[in-house]
């Protein structure tokens, strides 16, 4: 339950590392999580990109959290396009109530255990469930990155748009992804990445939604 409580105001600057996986995502099944008036892009017929995002910002942060995204989808409006955020889990009270009343993003309390010795690896609990399992097992030399994420969210049924700006040592990785089939969003079959990027150091601001 998250209590009543003062959170920053947007923007958020985030410091630390994270992880992002790139899948292939049937859009008939993820169709219903998507608000009927964004469109889905389809990557190849039938299909759309997802993947898992997980991260830890650190000292520097607007907040220090752990976080896990999962991307369900690309879509559009218009000529706005961006991802589509089906669930999202944190570990600060802080985090869960801005990022619900800032955003519109549908934030839920979990447990985080990350493991960055020799290689990275991550895990995440909810009441005592696992919701996924990542590991890292090679990486390549990374390069320096800047990239602008958009996003598409909702509050009270209206849709918003707003973007991070990140800036990042991107590195190509090998991982192996862990959903069990009791998590809420393994139905979406993530589970076999096509590619995988460890990102570090990570700094990402996440800017104030506007109104579609």
């Amino acid at each position: 339950m998250v209590r009543d409580m003062t959170y920053p105001q947007a923007p958020w600057t985030l410091k630390g590392y994270g992880i992002q996986t790139l899948q292939l995502v049937d859009v008939d099944r993820v169709r219903p999580l998507v608000p009927a008036e964004l469109k889905i892009i389809s990557v190849l017929p039938g299909k759309t990109l997802g993947g898992i995002y997980l991260a830890s910002y650190e000292n520097g942060s607007t907040l220090t959290y752990n976080e896990l995204i999962v991307v369900s989808a690309i879509v559009h409006k218009g000529a706005n396009i961006g991802g589509w955020i089906s669930h999202i889990y944190v570990d600060n009270s802080d985090s869960i109530a801005g990022g619900r009343s800032i955003w519109g993003l549908p934030k839920e309390y979990a447990e985080f255990t990350w493991n960055t010795q020799n290689t990275c690896s991550v895990s995440v609990q909810q009441n005592e469930s696992l919701l996924c399992h990542l590991s890292v097992s090679w990486q390549l030399p990374g390069w320096n990155q800047s990239l602008l994420i958009p996003v598409f969210s909702t509050i009270s049924s209206k849709l918003l748009t707003f973007n991070g700006q990140a800036g990042f040592k991107f590195h190509v990785v090998g991982s192996h992804l862990e959903i069990p089939k009791e998590s809420p969003f393994s139905w979406l079959d993530l589970s076999n990445p096509t590619l995988s990027f460890y990102l570090n150091p990570l700094h990402l601001i996440a800017n104030p939604p506007a109104l579609l």
